[in-house]
């Protein structure tokens, strides 16, 4: 059993990470075509005054989570803190390269907390366990 939750977690780690890669080096929002028919508008997730950088925080702290559990049972560079922090930024700076994207220091900031937070919470649970 644990075998299976660890190769389904490991795949939807990976079909995740190419997800993030497609929808942030596609040339505009495919979500936002995809639900508006509109490439220049980001939907939101949740309400809230911060715009679409919350959508960055949610998909980036997921990927965290899901990626510091494979992590910690099995130990690849992908996983790690390192790797999906360093993305975080490397994916937002490549916005000032790809048409019809902009660079935005909070979708940068929101990218980079997910991760903290998620690297955050699964030490302080890992923590607890021990």
């Amino acid at each position: 059993m644990k075998n299976i939750i660890f190769s389904t977690s490991k795949y939807l780690f990976y079909f995740s990470f190419i997800i993030l890669l497609i929808l942030y080096l596609f040339p505009g929002s495919l979500i936002g075509f995809l639900l508006y028919g509109n490439l220049g508008r980001q939907p939101d997730l949740i309400s809230n005054p911060l715009g679409t950088s919350i959508n960055h925080l949610i998909f980036f702290f997921y990927l965290g989570i899901l990626g510091f559990f494979l992590r910690n049972n099995h130990k690849k560079f992908v996983n790690s803190f390192s790797f999906l922090f360093l993305i975080s930024i490397i994916l937002e700076f490549l916005h000032f390269f790809i048409p019809n994207r902009a660079f935005e220091l909070n979708d940068l900031y929101a990218n980079s907390l997910g991760v903290l937070m998620a690297y955050f919470i699964f030490k302080f649970l890992k923590k607890l366990k021990n």
